[in-house]
């Protein structure tokens, strides 16, 4: 089949799953944000996901293959395969939000065509793409799911920040709304994935397997978040612990932190909506997400703690935050967790300065009305070490400790001459 893709949503997953398409056939990516799509036009993604080197590379490279980029939806009206890369987040109480993954399905739905095929790649709970998405598809386009169009679904395993495990080395399921259709999306997401497919036997199958991919790592964290807080406790170093404990051959290497971002902080809550609708209260899972979501508050007051036990005084204390974004080495600020620690340090009326040279600073103030600092000047009472950037190891931090500083590591990475605690 001559396929001409469209992708939806050009983000930290659809952008670098686009490119790589683009290698082999003609795609067109959409994204309602038009700055975004100027950017990229450009030769330059923000979420530095993809290199602009390998964007250029793509970028309309001729008339049968390659990349064209647009926030007109008329411009995937000739596509006969449309992947959806749309956010699927949760509300202020944690429940899915599928609006963007429905607006996406109608803008498909106004331009489908019979034989044509629908992917999604969204993380959802099982049954959104058959029991959401297609009664949209089929209400826009006035066709008839399995007879006129089809479906799959091929759930993203990005992980942001991460040059190792890029889209084409990492094992891609795939699933078709009918068997025939199952092997047609393996084949086309086979065509380009390096790493290896796995066709699951159904698309819920496939839903499914990506929201537990997630529950499970959150679940893990959360487990060795309690082994902080207890071994805390004992006065025992945790990271001496689980490095011990990891020389035997099955251990699991979790280790304590911030649990935020798109998926491991988000996913857990798909899978606990569907199973309270069908009228089971899973227990393991919401309790996970309630102790990782506890942590900023935790560490914020280990910080307090330390800092009391070093005579400092608490109210107006200048305390460092090294890091904002989500995760290590990405630009990405949304759901991140540090905001939390932030937050409390400033309930407990301490003067906070938040340092990341990977964070947009316009983004932190749009996003959490708070602006970080450029460079680092003047000594810290108290410095939280938050987010493992690269570039912070390098930084000598005795340099900007006054006298009685403390210096807590979240990430438990740093050099342990200069710090006073690790979670």
């Amino acid at each position: 089949m001559n396929y001409k893709i469209a992708i939806i949503g050009l983000g930290y997953v659809g952008l670098p799953l686009a490119v790589e398409f683009a290698k082999k056939y003609k795609v067109i990516g959409l994204d309602i944000n038009k700055d975004r799509v100027d950017a990229l036009n450009l030769g330059h993604d923000s979420t530095l996901e993809v290199s602009d080197e390998n964007l250029k590379a793509v970028l309309n490279k001729n008339i049968k293959i390659g990349l064209e980029l647009s926030s007109d939806p008329n411009s995937i009206s000739n596509c006969n395969v449309y992947i959806v890369t749309v956010p699927t987040p949760v509300d202020k109480n944690n429940r899915p939000i599928l609006t963007p993954l429905l607006k996406s399905s109608e803008t498909i739905g106004r331009l489908l065509k019979k034989d044509d095929i629908v992917i999604y790649e969204s993380t959802v709970y099982p049954g959104v793409t058959e029991e959401e998405c297609v009664p949209v598809l089929e209400k826009e386009s006035g066709l008839k799911f399995n007879v006129d169009f089809y479906c799959g679904y091929s759930p993203e395993r990005i992980n942001p920040g991460d040059k190792n495990h890029t889209v084409a080395n990492i094992l891609k399921v795939t699933s078709g709304s009918t068997l025939e259709i199952g092997r047609k999306v393996n084949e086309l997401y086979a065509s380009i994935i390096t790493a290896g497919t796995h066709l699951a036997p159904t698309i819920k199958v496939a839903e499914a397997a990506k929201v537990i991919e997630n529950a499970q790592r959150d679940i893990n964290i959360a487990f060795v978040n309690e082994l902080a807080k207890i071994f805390n406790k004992l006065n025992i170093d945790t990271h001496s612990v689980l490095e011990a404990a990891s020389t035997k051959w099955n251990f699991l290497p979790f280790k304590p932190g911030l649990v935020g971002g798109h998926c491991i902080g988000v996913d857990p809550f798909y899978l606990a909506q569907k199973a309270q609708e069908v009228g089971y209260h899973p227990e393991i899972i919401l309790a996970g997400r309630r102790l990782n979501d506890s942590m900023g508050e935790y560490v914020a007051t280990e910080v307090l703690k330390l800092m009391v036990k070093n005579n400092i005084t608490i109210k107006n204390a200048k305390v460092l935050m090294l890091g904002i974004t989500f995760k290590e080495n990405c630009p990405d600020i949304r759901n991140t967790k540090a905001i939390d620690v932030y937050k409390a340090l400033k309930d407990f009326n301490m003067d906070v300065d938040i340092y990341d040279p990977w964070a947009n600073n316009d983004e932190i103030n749009r996003e959490y009305s708070i602006s970080k600092i450029d460079e680092l000047n003047g000594t810290y009472d108290g410095i939280v070490h938050v987010v493992a950037h690269t570039e912070f190891l390098e930084i000598d931090l005795s340099k900007y400790k006054s006298e009685n500083a403390i210096v807590y590591d979240v990430k438990g990475s740093l050099n342990q001459d200069i710090v006073d605690k690790r979670l």
